[in-house]
């Protein structure tokens, strides 16, 4: 983990989040309990409560430990002559790496309350800069990029579906010229 969720967390915390990330991305969020993850650690189960007052507080922390990932991915991704594509690309595949965190990330209401401060903004703002400091496009690339990858990670497209060409024309209509205009109110 790097930035400022690291700084939060106890060397303690570190080990406990990393046994449930392996135990997350080996065997899906069924196989994050507070028993499997103590006995990986060698330890009681009730041990894991000084550290964390519940499974929801440690599945907050995976989640902020996402994001500081992605925000480090986006952020490269960012700085290639063409973001917006650099960036799908880097989505994609950083879902498609870890497709369990992913979704315990993106498929349930965000309990953003339980996350360090920035954390989430930090992983946004490679693309709301790469959709020209404009939020809404920002937001309409993201559901592009997540409606794809969910669909992608769920099985849901036919066997014969091209999907690098229909990530490719998805991020060509967001970058054309009419999507970067603002809407005529007339």
């Amino acid at each position: 983990m790097a930035g400022g969720v690291a700084e939060l967390l106890t060397g303690r915390m570190t080990e406990i989040i990393d046994a449930a990330r392996d135990l997350l991305e080996a065997g899906g969020p069924e196989a994050v309990t507070m028993r499997a993850i103590a006995e990986r650690l060698g330890i009681k189960a009730p041990s894991l409560y000084k550290h964390f007052p519940d499974k929801e507080a440690l599945e907050a922390a995976l989640v902020a430990a996402g994001y500081v990932e992605q925000a480090e991915a986006f952020a490269a991704a960012g700085r290639s002559r063409n973001p917006l594509a650099a960036l799908a690309r880097a989505y994609r595949r950083w879902a498609m790496e870890h497709p369990h965190l992913y979704m315990l990330m993106t498929n349930r209401p965000l309990e953003r309350d339980r996350l360090p401060d920035g954390v989430e903004a930090a992983a946004a703002a490679p693309i709301v800069k790469a959709c020209g400091g404009n939020p809404d496009r920002a937001r309409a690339a993201w559901a592009f990029a997540h409606g794809m990858t969910s669909l992608e990670l769920a099985n849901r497209f036919p066997p014969d579906a091209d999907l690098d060409a229909a990530w490719r024309s998805g991020i060509d209509a967001l970058q054309a010229p009419h999507a970067t205009q603002p809407r005529s109110t007339t």
